[in-house]
């Protein structure tokens, strides 16, 4: 899955078009290295979001192309 969808999937990111935003502006760090909201994401990649002055940091446990708004959680863990 395309990891623009699936920060707006798990909710990380509220919506496609700020995902894609942050990416293309280096924000979203995959495995360490800065990537576009291309990027193919799997089980087991680690996240690095940069909100400002702080930054979340989760491992990715599940993708799937739709889940509940109360299920999103389950598709990461917060490192």
């Amino acid at each position: 899955m395309r990891l623009d969808k699936y920060l707006k999937v798990s909710r990380l990111i509220k919506r496609r078009t700020v995902a894609n935003e942050a990416c293309d502006a280096g924000r979203v760090i995959v495995n360490g290295k800065p990537v576009k909201a291309s990027y193919n994401v799997k089980e087991g990649d680690e996240l690095e979001i940069l909100f400002g002055t702080r930054s979340v940091k989760v491992r990715i446990l599940n993708v799937q192309e739709t889940v509940k708004k109360e299920e999103a959680a389950e598709l990461y863990e917060y490192m």
